[in-house]
């Protein structure tokens, strides 16, 4: 039975697309002045990309100017997220799992805390951990490694919940952990992991607490 759990917080706790004007809005409005150097029709693919990519991720995709992905960085590095989220229709699942539970997101600090807060989910987790983009090279296989050795974590114990097959999932593999994959939509039909749902229906099942 899994009993630690690190869990992902864009697209796995809640969703980006119905919260889209809460998180997004004024950094479009900051990329809209800005020149990226691309096509208007690029620039729409590029937004929804950014739902679920991390901003410079897209803005090396799709070419953005420096000078625009500077000034959008600066913006990033002091937004936060002022109105209330909505977690997902699927979150019950998340909470009543027995044990312990961390949020390995990552992002911008500010940005990332201050979702948590308005998501009104901060009692249900031991520790948020936030990679913090702006300030080290870390990725999530580095927050799991220092988690685990700060909490001194039983790895056949642990269980990896996110959407991102190239992140915490593959991270977690890499670490010999037990990993779910969500993937509602079917994006990655051919990734590694050790379970996967297009929802958290089978989520308990995974964790062994049926």
């Amino acid at each position: 039975m899994k009993s630690i759990f690190f869990i992902d917080l864009d697209n796995t706790i809640y969703f980006t697309k119905p919260n889209e004007e809460q998180l997004m809005g004024g950094l479009y409005n900051v990329l809209d002045k800005q020149d990226l150097g691309i096509s208007e029709q690029l620039y729409l693919l590029a937004k929804k990309d950014m739902l679920r990519m991390p901003f410079q991720k897209v803005a090396e995709k799709y070419g953005f100017k420096q000078v625009a992905i500077d000034n959008a960085i600066d913006f990033l590095i002091t937004g936060e997220v002022t109105k209330p989220l909505t977690p997902s229709k699927d979150y019950h699942y998340i909470k009543s799992l027995r044990g312990r539970k961390f949020i390995v997101t990552a992002g911008f600090l500010k940005k990332q805390t201050t979702k948590v807060k308005m998501l009104g989910i901060e009692d249900d987790f031991e520790e948020v951990y936030v990679v913090d983009v702006t300030a080290s090279d870390e990725n999530k296989k580095d927050a799991f490694e220092a988690l685990i050795g700060k909490y001194g974590l039983n790895t056949e114990e642990i269980l990896v919940i996110g959407d991102d097959a190239e992140s915490e999932i593959k991270f977690g593999l890499e670490l010999g952990l037990t990993t779910f994959l969500l993937d509602p939509e079917n994006l990655h039909p051919d990734a590694e992991t050790t379970f996967r749902g297009k929802d958290f229906s089978n989520l308990q099942q995974a964790a062994g607490q049926v």
